[in-house]
């Protein structure tokens, strides 16, 4: 048997091929294709015989970045007791799906809710060949930023709570010219009583409407398929979409007109046409079946704007999850009344803090000389000194290893900058930091503007990859920093960062120490359980 050393270095060898191979993924749709060799893999041809559902985590985040860390699958969600995680409501939502399910993969996105409503005898049912989605009724602006279905008016007449039909053309973010043109758009029938774009009054019978997409199921043979060009692929050289370069090829409508459309794509490759049109020959002719669900709701919970919405306003999903202003916390009376609009998930609140309306506090601490303004989202921190943390703001905390060591870096930013922005070195100008021009903030804290400024690729010039945090040795140190520099915007004065290292988001990431963040959550957590059983033993 090998020696302890050996073992180890194999395992070593192969985690490193095991990560040159997922960094080469591409997409969800990449990581789709990788999942199904896996399974091959690991299980040979039994794979075949498997419910699988996949939940792809969310990538980067970069439009809800306290999700970037750990993925959007495990957010927090305020209510329970302790919280759930979005992990959690998705398996409760799909509880029902395996038992009316063929062997095949569903496949869904991390930041989606799905709330529907059928007759006791109407069943969701997923054991037809090839791809079968679920639709949801919506508003047309709703459709511009999701998959449409194009429906197949012989077989759909848009009443009853659930209906089987078939989609003759998927549109993937079409403007609402498309839709019409395409003959996607829809009135909605007498039992069609909800729109499903969350944030909008329930339309009325009659009112015109598209259907979205959500989670899709595959059976096995189009999964095998996928996963034969998979292999003959290789390594996969720009990244694919497993909702619109998969279910786009779908129908005897379609066309491929699409390989060539890039208007939805973040960064254009020159690759992507190739092997789209891989992908529609491929796909050609498999079926597109759709399980219309005229009752239902979709709610989309992606961005710092959609996340402070859903969770702080009074929005129907709020209503319908019953979710709680305070979630799994400790909020003394003898602190300021907490504003009911606000959130605090898993979190401790310490007397006198003061938390605005529209705010959410996760996984936090909260000092008692600490004032936060409204409309914020404070996550992962531990502020124990005096401050007035501004309205809009957004801060987050995160753990990382360098050299060995445990070490902390506190992002912070608006709830409305765009860490998804880059630009080329020439026009760094236009980038904004809290409303403020970069190259202004950059000269407050004596920032040089130069190659090094930004981490990794030179294309990639953004908030996402500036070098602007520093690293500090202890978790309430790296949030008084990150607010020192945000406060020397605010007021247009000098807060020098010299002799401090420092890290864009992107490597934080990269040098996150998932262990310590969750530590630190554990804490929280065992300090409510213990504050639980001292307040039993009173009663």
């Amino acid at each position: 048997m090998p020696a302890a050393g050996e073992r180890s270095a194999a395992r070593r060898e192969a985690t490193g091929r095991r990560l040159a191979r997922f960094a080469a993924l591409r997409g969800n749709g990449g990581s789709t294709l990788h999942v199904l060799r896996c399974l091959e893999e690991l299980y040979g041809d039994q794979w075949t015989s498997f419910i699988v559902l996949l939940i792809h985590s969310g990538g980067y985040s970069q439009r809800l970045p306290n999700a970037s860390a750990l993925g959007k699958i495990f957010t927090a969600l305020p209510f329970g007791d302790p919280v759930y995680q979005m992990l959690e409501l998705k398996l409760a939502m799909y509880i029902d799906f395996p038992s009316h399910m063929k062997p095949g993969i569903l496949i869904t996105c991390s930041d989606d809710i799905e709330l529907y409503s059928t007759g006791l005898s109407e069943t969701v049912t997923f054991d037809k060949p090839g791809f079968t989605a679920l639709a949801h009724p919506s508003d047309l602006t709703v459709g511009t930023t999701h998959g449409v279905f194009v429906l197949d008016p012989s077989s759909f007449s848009g009443k009853g709570g659930l209906e089987y039909t078939s989609c003759r053309h998927f549109l993937h973010k079409p403007d609402v010219e498309t839709m019409r043109q395409c003959g996607a758009v829809c009135l909605r029938g007498n039992s069609s009583q909800l729109s499903s774009s969350g944030d909008h009054s329930d339309s009325e019978t009659g009112s015109e409407c598209v259907y979205t997409d959500s989670i899709f199921y595959m059976d096995h043979s189009v999964a095998k398929q996928l996963l034969t060009f998979y292999k003959q692929m290789g390594t996969l050289c720009c990244e694919i979409d497993a909702y619109g370069d998969f279910l786009q090829a779908l129908g005897p409508g379609a066309t491929q007109d699409y390989t060539k459309n890039t208007s939805t794509v973040t960064q254009e490759e020159p690759q992507l046409a190739e092997v789209r049109q891989k992908l529609y020959s491929l796909l050609k002719g498999t079926a597109l079946n759709v399980i219309v669900l005229n009752n239902s709701k979709f709610y989309h919970i992606g961005t710092t704007q959609e996340y402070l919405f859903h969770f702080t306003s009074d929005s129907k999903l709020k209503f319908e999850l019953d979710l709680l202003p305070v979630a799994f916390s400790t909020f003394s009376e003898k602190a300021e009344p907490l504003d009911r609009s606000a959130s605090i998930i898993q979190s401790i609140l310490e007397p006198g803090c003061l938390i605005g309306p529209g705010s959410v506090i996760e996984y936090s601490r909260i000092g008692p000389e600490v004032s936060v303004g409204k409309n914020s989202i404070i996550s992962g921190s531990h502020i124990n000194l005096k401050v007035d943390i501004p309205s809009n703001c957004f801060l987050s905390s995160l753990s990382i290893k360098l050299n060995g060591q445990v070490n902390y870096v506190s992002m912070v930013f608006s709830v409305e900058d765009d860490l998804k922005k880059s630009v080329k070195l020439s026009d760094i100008h236009s980038l904004q930091f809290f409303g403020v021009s970069l190259l202004a903030c950059l000269g407050l804290w004596g920032v040089k503007v130069s190659d090094q400024l930004f981490s990794g690729e030179n294309t990639r010039l953004g908030l996402w990859t500036a070098r602007i945090f520093p690293v500090c040795s202890t978790l309430s140190e790296s949030v008084r920093m990150s607010l020192k520099m945000l406060n020397s915007v605010q007021h247009m004065s000098a807060f020098k960062l010299n002799g401090f290292k420092l890290l864009s988001v992107e490597e934080m990431l990269t040098y996150k120490d998932v262990e310590d963040m969750l530590k630190f959550r554990k804490q929280i957590y065992d300090e409510m359980r213990l504050q639980r059983q001292e307040e039993k033993s009173d009663l």
